[in-house]
Protein backbone atom coordinates (compact mmCIF):
# COMPACT_ATOMS: atom_id res chain seq x y z
CA UNK A 1 0.00 0.00 0.00
CA UNK A 2 1.50 3.20 -0.88
CA UNK A 3 1.33 6.00 1.83
CA UNK A 4 2.04 9.18 2.38
CA UNK A 5 3.03 11.27 5.45
CA UNK A 6 3.33 14.87 6.56
CA UNK A 7 5.79 16.97 8.96
CA UNK A 8 5.37 20.26 10.69
CA UNK A 9 8.26 21.69 12.98
CA UNK A 10 8.20 24.91 15.75
CA UNK A 11 10.88 27.09 16.94
CA UNK A 12 10.51 27.52 20.96
CA UNK A 13 12.27 29.64 23.11
CA UNK A 14 12.19 26.66 25.41
CA UNK A 15 14.82 24.24 26.77
CA UNK A 16 14.80 20.86 24.72
CA UNK A 17 14.63 18.76 28.40
CA UNK A 18 11.28 21.44 29.29
CA UNK A 19 9.78 20.47 25.68
CA UNK A 20 10.57 16.74 25.76
CA UNK A 21 9.14 16.39 29.15
CA UNK A 22 5.83 17.81 27.69
CA UNK A 23 5.29 15.26 25.40
CA UNK A 24 5.32 12.63 27.81
CA UNK A 25 4.09 14.29 30.64
CA UNK A 26 0.28 13.99 31.10
CA UNK A 27 -0.74 16.99 33.04
CA UNK A 28 1.26 18.89 30.41
CA UNK A 29 -0.38 16.85 27.47
CA UNK A 30 -3.78 18.07 29.33
CA UNK A 31 -2.43 21.65 29.18
CA UNK A 32 -1.29 21.38 25.62
CA UNK A 33 -3.55 19.37 23.70
CA UNK A 34 -6.77 19.78 25.98
CA UNK A 35 -7.16 15.98 26.59
CA UNK A 36 -9.68 15.06 29.41
CA UNK A 37 -7.74 12.28 30.71
CA UNK A 38 -3.97 10.95 29.71
CA UNK A 39 -1.74 8.05 30.95
CA UNK A 40 1.94 7.99 30.01
CA UNK A 41 3.86 4.63 30.41
CA UNK A 42 7.23 6.81 29.31
CA UNK A 43 9.33 4.03 28.48
CA UNK A 44 10.46 2.24 25.08
CA UNK A 45 7.74 -0.06 25.00
CA UNK A 46 5.62 1.69 26.90
CA UNK A 47 2.13 2.96 26.52
CA UNK A 48 0.74 6.55 25.10
CA UNK A 49 -3.03 7.38 25.58
CA UNK A 50 -4.92 10.16 25.46
CA UNK A 51 -8.94 10.55 25.82
CA UNK A 52 -10.83 13.51 25.18
CA UNK A 53 -14.59 13.56 25.87
CA UNK A 54 -16.59 11.89 28.37
CA UNK A 55 -14.97 9.18 30.34
CA UNK A 56 -17.61 6.57 29.59
CA UNK A 57 -18.43 7.62 26.13
CA UNK A 58 -14.78 9.62 24.86
CA UNK A 59 -15.39 11.71 21.80
CA UNK A 60 -12.21 9.94 20.70
CA UNK A 61 -9.15 7.65 22.34
CA UNK A 62 -5.96 7.29 21.34
CA UNK A 63 -3.81 5.01 22.45
CA UNK A 64 -0.28 3.93 21.03
CA UNK A 65 3.00 2.40 21.91
CA UNK A 66 6.20 4.43 23.16
CA UNK A 67 8.43 3.21 20.38
CA UNK A 68 11.53 5.42 20.65
CA UNK A 69 11.98 7.07 24.36
CA UNK A 70 15.23 8.91 24.10
CA UNK A 71 14.97 11.68 26.14
CA UNK A 72 15.52 14.82 25.24
CA UNK A 73 15.48 14.06 22.02
CA UNK A 74 13.58 11.69 20.43
CA UNK A 75 9.80 9.94 21.19
CA UNK A 76 7.81 7.73 18.32
CA UNK A 77 5.09 6.06 18.98
CA UNK A 78 3.10 3.24 16.83
CA UNK A 79 0.88 0.54 16.90
CA UNK A 80 -2.01 2.49 17.45
CA UNK A 81 -5.61 2.15 18.71
CA UNK A 82 -8.27 4.98 17.62
CA UNK A 83 -11.38 4.95 18.69
CA UNK A 84 -14.03 8.33 17.63
CA UNK A 85 -17.60 8.26 18.89
CA UNK A 86 -18.68 8.86 15.45
CA UNK A 87 -17.11 5.75 14.32
CA UNK A 88 -13.91 3.66 12.92
CA UNK A 89 -11.57 5.23 10.62
CA UNK A 90 -13.20 4.54 6.73
CA UNK A 91 -9.85 2.91 6.01
CA UNK A 92 -6.85 0.88 7.68
CA UNK A 93 -3.19 2.21 8.77
CA UNK A 94 0.02 1.79 10.42
CA UNK A 95 0.73 5.12 11.72
CA UNK A 96 3.62 6.30 13.43
CA UNK A 97 4.44 9.49 14.81
CA UNK A 98 7.74 10.45 15.59
CA UNK A 99 8.85 13.85 17.37
CA UNK A 100 12.64 15.37 17.57
CA UNK A 101 13.46 18.10 20.19
CA UNK A 102 16.94 19.52 18.49
CA UNK A 103 18.52 22.35 20.52
CA UNK A 104 19.15 25.91 18.51
CA UNK A 105 20.68 28.85 19.78
CA UNK A 106 17.64 30.22 22.05
CA UNK A 107 15.52 27.12 22.64
CA UNK A 108 14.94 24.02 20.52
CA UNK A 109 13.31 23.13 17.52
CA UNK A 110 9.96 20.48 18.25
CA UNK A 111 9.78 18.60 15.03
CA UNK A 112 6.70 16.01 14.45
CA UNK A 113 6.50 14.05 11.37
CA UNK A 114 3.77 10.85 11.10
CA UNK A 115 3.40 8.41 8.49
CA UNK A 116 1.28 5.39 7.48
CA UNK A 117 -1.60 7.64 5.60
CA UNK A 118 -2.86 5.32 2.99
CA UNK A 119 -2.58 7.64 -0.25
CA UNK A 120 -5.89 7.12 -1.54
CA UNK A 121 -8.93 9.43 -1.35
CA UNK A 122 -10.58 7.33 1.57
CA UNK A 123 -8.09 9.14 3.73
CA UNK A 124 -7.63 12.43 2.47
CA UNK A 125 -10.40 13.87 5.06
CA UNK A 126 -8.38 12.20 7.75
CA UNK A 127 -5.25 13.40 6.41
CA UNK A 128 -6.20 16.75 6.01
CA UNK A 129 -7.74 17.09 9.49
CA UNK A 130 -4.24 15.91 10.50
CA UNK A 131 -2.17 18.51 8.57
CA UNK A 132 -4.68 21.01 10.63
CA UNK A 133 -4.60 19.80 13.81
CA UNK A 134 -1.23 19.54 14.06
CA UNK A 135 -0.77 23.40 13.01
CA UNK A 136 -3.25 23.89 16.04
CA UNK A 137 -1.42 22.08 18.43
CA UNK A 138 1.88 23.52 17.81
CA UNK A 139 0.05 26.68 17.99
CA UNK A 140 -1.11 25.18 21.26
CA UNK A 141 2.24 24.35 22.47
CA UNK A 142 3.75 27.51 22.24
CA UNK A 143 1.05 29.17 24.59
CA UNK A 144 1.17 26.42 27.02
CA UNK A 145 4.78 27.18 27.10
CA UNK A 146 3.78 30.86 27.40
CA UNK A 147 5.35 32.05 23.92
CA UNK A 148 4.52 34.54 21.26
CA UNK A 149 4.39 33.72 17.39
CA UNK A 150 8.01 35.52 17.46
CA UNK A 151 9.42 31.92 18.57
CA UNK A 152 8.56 30.94 16.07
CA UNK A 153 12.17 32.13 14.21
CA UNK A 154 14.24 30.22 16.57
CA UNK A 155 14.96 27.66 13.90
CA UNK A 156 15.36 29.57 11.13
Amino acid sequence: MTTRSHMHEVGLAASPERVFAILHTPSAIRGWWGASRCIVHAIEGGTWAAEWGDEDDPDYLTVARIAVFDPPRRMALDAYRYRARSGPLPFQADFRTEFTVTPAALGCVLRVEQVGFPAGPEADEFYAGCEKGWRATFESIRRFLGESEDAATIGA
